[in-house]
């Protein structure tokens, strides 16, 4: 009896160690994918830093950017977001895809001129940020990318 109770106590204990160890990920790959949410200090980092002084626009960006500037009441926003999740997974490899709340961030979307939403900014390697402003099918998102972001 006290055997039983002890492996079974020892395969609780086991159990809840196990589950609660964190998996191990491969960093560089760990955005590919996926919408990552954007603050100001994120957008200085990776997009551009308007704090510096320079009025000409230099992204910083390894590969090409979308940015989703949305409010979680906006009901076309939370149509747009499902589209520009799936086209994350769609172009992992070769796009950056954020969003930046602009309820949370009122500066970055004062600084980028954010009146009406959802805006879509994307962002080539170099050369200007094209914008859509409203909601958009899939395939108008993916001509954008293809023609904007990803041509030659």
């Amino acid at each position: 009896m006290k055997k039983t109770i002890t492996c079974i106590l020892l395969t609780a204990g086991l159990t809840g160690y196990l589950s609660a160890q964190t998996p191990v990920q491969d960093k560089s790959d760990k955005n590919s994918g996926k919408v990552i949410r954007m603050d100001k200090q994120m957008f200085l980092d990776n997009i551009f830093d308007y704090t510096s002084g320079s009025t000409d626009w230099k992204y910083k960006g390894e590969k090409p950017a979308v940015i989703d500037f949305y409010a979680t009441w906006c009901g076309p926003c939370r149509m747009v977001a499902p589209l520009l999740k799936s086209l994350a997974k769609e172009y992992k490899d070769r796009i950056a895809f954020y969003k930046v709340d602009t309820d949370k961030q009122k500066e970055l979307s004062a600084v980028m001129g954010i009146q009406s939403l959802p805006t879509i900014i994307f962002i080539p390697k170099t050369g200007q940020p094209q914008i859509i402003i409203g909601a958009a099918n899939k395939a108008t998102f993916r001509k954008a990318i293809e023609e904007v972001l990803l041509k030659e």
